[in-house]
């Protein structure tokens, strides 16, 4: 293992840690406002200082990474789980199917991405509870996030479709159904795998650049996006560098796991 992968393996583990052992980590609830010390520097109580509401930026920067590191490979899941089943009967059952999924992607992918994500969820109400926004803005990701990975599925199912294990399969009996799930899926399961890996720093800066817009969750859970709005007051970042603490952990985060995908890929070539 070299360097480079053992530091990345340690960030995203630790950030992992962190945000499992959020609730015993933190001094202080992240929605608890401390009146008496709004806009506080770093101290004993509070490692990274408060806000302008007065809250606990330590308690918040971990829930955040909770919401970040725990939501993220969910919508990955949703859109491998979309791309395997799209995908796969595209590339396996071929015809008028296949065409249909060929052009849905092909809109898809002519779409900026940011521009889909942006204009869907304005189409969505706003004005909805904290823990319904972060169901939301995950759900989101996962459902549009699909169009990509379809392509590769189904080009990876098409290939299997015509090697010799599947025409031996096929001649002794084995078809419809049966013959995807017991032959061609468990094949797929390393492209699945790898489509997994690769959406989840994808929908990490995905949702923050949604919660720098006001489109992500909303207050008063935390995530690393919203987090990061409050980095618009240059005045307040200079009072307390603290402050860019959550660009630090999403710019550590989103490197190690790139760090991470980029030595698997090479492994593989």
């Amino acid at each position: 293992m070299s360097i480079a992968k053992r530091i990345a393996c340690t960030v995203v583990i630790g950030a992992g840690m962190l945000a499992a052992l959020a609730g015993l980590l933190a001094r202080n609830s992240y929605a608890r406002q401390f009146r008496e010390a709004i806009d506080a520097r770093p101290s004993l109580q509070f490692p990274l200082g408060t806000d302008e509401l007065g809250r606990d930026r330590f308690a918040r920067l971990l829930w955040g990474t909770r919401v970040s590191l725990i939501l993220a490979p969910a919508a990955a899941l949703i859109t491998t789980l979309l791309a395997a089943l799209i995908g796969g009967s595209a590339g396996y059952l071929g015809g008028r199917w296949e065409r249909l999924v060929l052009a849905a992607t092909d809109l898809f992918l002519s779409l900026p991405w940011l521009f889909l994500l942006l204009a869907v969820r304005a189409l969505l109400p706003l004005n909805t509870s904290p823990y319904a926004s972060v169901f939301l803005t995950f759900l989101l990701l996962g459902c549009l996030g699909w169009a990509n990975p379809a392509r590769i599925v189904r080009s990876a199912t098409c290939t299997l479709a015509s090697s010799e294990f599947i025409l031996q399969a096929k001649a002794s009996g084995v078809a419809g159904l049966r013959l995807f799930w017991l032959q061609l899926a468990p094949n797929l399961r390393p492209v699945l795998m790898a489509q997994f890996w690769i959406a989840i720093p994808v929908f990490i800066l995905s949702e923050a650049n949604l919660a720098l817009l006001g489109l992500g969750v909303s207050e008063p859970v935390p995530s690393w996006g919203g987090m990061l709005r409050e980095l618009e007051n240059y005045t307040a970042v200079l009072h307390n560098p603290a402050m860019l603490a959550p660009l630090a952990m999403l710019v550590a985060v989103v490197s190690g796991l790139q760090v991470l995908l980029g030595t698997e890929e090479t492994s593989a070539c």
